[in-house]
Parts: C-alpha cells; sequence; structure tokens
C-alpha cells in the first residue's frame, strides 16, 4: 500500500483530482504560506513543505486531519497530533524532528485490545497511502501486516549500562531514555521490518477487575530523538495495575554504595544533609532481631540520616520516633517482624516507615509505610512500597538528594519529589486479590497465601513499581463493613496480605409457617 519515495508534488496532485472528483466527499484546507511555516517551532523540510503549501489539512465523512498548528496551538512532545482516530479514542502522530517529518503512528491505548500501529515511515508516505486508500472508498485504518514488540526502558537504560545489548544502535536508544521508568516503554521506529507495522505493547494498568477509584488512567506517548523511538507511558491512575514492571536493579553491593554516597553527599551539602554515627557490631548482636551482613555494613557506619525535606531516618533502636501504641504494634505484626525508620507526617496524619523482617530466616526486605494510626490501619488498611531494602532506600534518597542540590530550594525539592513517602498519595494502584485465586498456584509464596484466613485479600509485590500504594479496602470484594485484625508480610515483605476481622455470621430466623 505505501511506496518507497512519494513525491510531496504527486500527493497533492491526487488530493485535488480526488476534491474535484468528489466535493460532497472530501474538502481540503487552506495551506500555509512560507512565513507562516518559517515561524514554526520545528524544520519544515521541503518535500513536506510541498504540501503544506498548497494543504493545510482535509476533513472526509470519516476523518479530519490538521496538517500543524493555527492561531495559538503548538508542536509538543516531539510531535504534531494530526487527528484523531476510532472516534476520539485514539491519536494519530508524526514526529517533527529536525531531521525530516516522521514516521506517522496511530496510537490507541483503550478497550480492551489496545493498538499501536506505525502506518508509514514519512508524512508524504502516509499521505499518498490515505489518498490511495480514499480513492478506493477504504474508510478503514491500516491494521499491522508486520509487527515489532516495545521494550522496557529500565531494560534497554540498564543493558547498555552493563554494556551488553545497549552496543552499537542501541547506545542511542539508550541515551533518549536515560535511566528508565518502570511505566515506559519504548518503540524502536529506526529498521521496521515493513509498513504498517503493529506494536506489541499493552498499557500497564487494567480496567478489568473494576476500576479502584475514578478510572483516569492515561497513556503518555511521545515521538524521541528526531524520529528515533516512540515512548510509550503509561499513567496509573484510578485503576489497578494490570500487569509486572521491570525495575530498577538494586546492586549487589548497595550497602556499600550506599554508605560511600551519603558521605559523599553529607561533605558536599553540609547545609543539606547530615549523618549520625553508626555502631558496633557488638551492639547489634544484642538486639532482639537478628542482623544480616549487608544491614550490618550500613549500621556500623550510620545511625541516622538526616536531609533537608525529608522526615529524618533513625536506623538504631530507641529514638521516640520509633514508639507504636500496642494494637497498631500487634496489626503490624509484633516482635521481630519490622524494624521501624521514620516518622511521616502528612496533613494531620503520620505514618510509620519500616524495615520488613522475615521473623522465620531474619532476613531484612523490603521498606513499607503504614498509618501510625491504629484506627485509621483498621478501617482503611492501607501501605505504600517505598524500596526493596534499606540500602536501596538510601540510594534513592542520595540521587533525589544530587538532583536537588543541583537546583534552587533543596529542601522544598526533596520533599516534592519523596510525597510517595505517605500511602495513597498519587502512586500506582497494585490489585488486591482475594487469596483464593491462587489456589493451585505453582509459585510456593502465592500457594502459601491461600492457607490465610477466608476474607484475606493480597497482592504479590515482586513485580510491581516503587514506589506503589497497596490500599486493601479499595479492592472490590473487601467488605465496605470489614475492619482489619492484622496485615501479613510474607518473605520479609514481597507478599502482603490484609487478614480482616471475621464477619459474625447472622443468626438464623425462622419464618412461621401458615397452614
Amino acid at each position: 500500500m505505501y511506496h518507497a519515495g512519494p513525491s510531496a508534488v504527486d500527493a497533492v496532485r491526487a488530493l485535488k483530482e480526488l476534491a474535484r472528483e468528489r466535493p460532497d466527499e472530501l474538502e481540503l484546507f487552506e495551506g500555509f504560506t512560507d512565513a507562516e511555516l518559517d515561524g514554526w517551532t520545528v524544520a519544515v523540510p521541503e518535500e513536506v513543505r510541498g504540501v503544506l503549501r498548497e494543504i493545510g489539512g482535509l476533513e472526509t465523512d470519516d476523518h479530519e486531519y490538521r496538517f500543524g498548528p493555527r492561531g495559538r496551538e503548538v508542536f509538543t512532545d516531539g510531535c504534531w497530533t494530526l487527528g484523531d482516530t476510532d472516534f476520539g479514542e485514539g491519536s494519530l502522530i508524526v514526529g517533527v524532528g529536525a531531521a525530516g517529518w516522521g514516521p506517522v503512528v496511530a496510537v490507541n491505548p483503550w478497550g480492551s485490545d489496545p493498538d499501536v500501529t506505525v502506518e508509514a515511515p514519512d508524512f508524504t508516505t502516509w499521505l499518498t497511502g490515505f489518498t490511495e486508500r480514499l480513492a478506493d472508498g477504504v474508510a478503514d485504518r491500516p491494521r499491522g501486516t508486520f509487527s515489532v514488540s516495545a521494550t522496557s526502558t529500565v531494560a534497554l537504560a540498564e543493558a547498555d549500562h552493563a554494556g551488553g545489548a545497549g552496543h552499537g544502535g542501541d547506545r542511542a536508544l539508550a541515551a533518549l531514555v536515560g535511566r528508565g521508568d518502570p511505566l515506559t516503554d519504548l518503540v524502536d521506529l529506526h529498521g521496521l521490518p515493513g509498513y504498517p507495522c503493529s506494536v506489541d505493547w499493552e498499557p500497564y494498568f487494567s480496567t478489568f477487575h473494576d476500576t479502584a477509584d475514578t478510572g483516569s488512567s492515561e497513556v503518555q506517548f511521545e515521538i524521541v530523538g528526531e524520529g528515533r523511538a516512540l515512548l510509550l507511558r503509561s499513567v496509573v491512575s484510578g485503576d489497578f495495575l494490570g500487569r509486572a514492571v521491570r525495575r530498577h536493579r538494586v546492586p549487589a553491593d548497595a550497602a556499600r554504595r550506599a554508605v560511600a554516597e551519603l558521605r559523599e553527599l553529607a561533605d558536599d551539602c553540609p547545609g543539606f544533609v547530615a549523618l549520625d554515627a553508626g555502631c558496633a557490631d557488638s551492639d547489634m548482636d544484642g538486639w532482639s532481631v537478628p542482623v544480616p551482613e549487608d544491614v550490618r555494613t550500613v549500621f556500623r557506619e550510620i545511625g541516622g540520616v538526616a536531609i533537608a525535606g525529608l522526615p529524618a531516618l533513625r536506623l538504631l533502636p530507641g529514638a521516640p520516633e520509633h514508639a507504636v501504641d500496642p494494637d497498631l504494634h500487634r496489626m503490624l505484626g509484633g516482635d521481630g517482624s519490622y524494624w521501624p525508620l521514620a516518622r511521616i507526617v502528612h496533613g494531620r496524619g503520620h505514618a510509620l516507615a519500616q524495615v520488613r523482617i522475615d521473623p522465620t530466616t531474619g532476613r531484612w526486605g523490603y521498606v513499607v509505610s503504614v498509618p501510625g494510626d491504629g484506627e485509621s490501619l483498621r478501617t482503611y488498611p492501607e501501605l505504600a512500597l517505598l524500596a526493596e531494602s534499606l540500602p536501596d532506600l538510601l540510594l534513592t534518597f542520595t540521587r533525589l538528594a544530587r538532583r536537588a542540590a543541583a537546583g534552587p530550594d533543596f529542601a522544598a525539592r526533596m520533599a516534592r519529589d519523596t510525597r510517595w513517602l505517605f500511602p495513597n498519595t498519587g502512586e500506582p494502584w497494585p490489585r488486591p486479590a482475594p487469596v483464593g485465586e491462587w489456589t493451585g498456584s505453582a509459585d510456593p509464596l502465592l500457594a502459601a497465601a491461600t492457607e490465610l484466613p477466608d476474607g484475606t485479600h493480597a497482592a504479590d509485590l515482586r513485580a510491581v513499581p516503587i514506589p506503589s500504594d497497596l490500599c486493601f479496602y479499595r479492592a472490590a470484594g473487601w467488605p465496605y463493613a470489614a475492619r482489619l485484625e492484622r496485615l501479613h508480610f510474607a518473605a520479609a515483605g514481597r507478599l502482603a496480605a490484609a487478614v480482616p476481622v471475621p464477619m459474625p455470621v447472622p443468626a438464623s430466623v425462622n419464618v412461621p409457617v401458615v397452614g
């Protein structure tokens, strides 16, 4: 359908001829002057100018496309939106990098079968193909006869960092994604097998299982690198996560790195960062919980971290911020199951950041934030996942502090960038599932969860974004009147479950029989 290298003259001539033949079916919009084209914020190559001087867009019974901005409209995100697809459910976009206009991509992220299709390598090729279909009376959009897969931006960035798949052409792609984002995928738009080319991709959110709240998730898309790649970012808001993400890798020597980077940060930013002294191994040997070597690596050197704009981290026991009332202590699992780190204030509420500890193995695992008021937790059971480990959290803080130090108002920037420390402040929602859904699972962690009491809801936290908000009471199956009995954390926080207080069984009612 699409031929290589169509000329602007051919495309314009064919459209004008169709408009003369079918004036009731096709309207051509006025073109742009060279002065208008020269005033745009993007370069307009001569072949594209050949179209835009003559035609500024078109309208048919089924489509309306505008080929450039008028009035207050502007180019954004490396592309121009030519028009809508599928009755406004999707967008047809074209890259407007300096090297040329292309490719042309249809993005429709909604419904049960989301669709992303690279329709043509450049604008004039797309216009020629559209004109051919219009002449043939074909109203449907072209479907992909070729296919390509989207790639996790985190996987792409870390492959380049490791010196693996990032060699050669992929290094240019890695440069476009920086550190990568767990909710963003990339489509390489160079070297596609053919056109139109469908993309094997789906959003990270799901509208199934009932939306959690407002159902306002969206997909943000952007063409980057002068048409080299398409970025697809899932903004999970009001829906549950629909599939696993690729997280940033936590380095094997994270504890050592965290100590070194915190010390360097404190030296470089003495007005914003202060560290407390650590403690001896003999002190740790006397604590009520076993302390593994990676945690000792931190505690030997650092006993507390104060960063402007953040709640103070008190790593050693006995800090007043660690005080927990007995009822909350019981709901959190009791002695030996968690290690308090910080008291987090948010509005009138507060939460307790803590490292989850596996009582069986003594392993220190995920860092979570749980409401610090027992009645709030009992009524609205929820938590925030903050990090895979204490060293991981410290490395995150140092990275954010380095970024804040590069600009004005360090403390305000840090506070703004760490709102996720308090539960339910806008991060993605993993779906809490009734544990019965995992009956017969081959995954030992999920299979073990099925032994929890009836009514328990749980979420597998091993492949969700960090940070994430786990709100048990938003699950469709969590009864409105239910109250939390306790939180259960398996494998040092890899799975989190809410066990409700058993609901009373209503007494049977004897209905008199009239006869």
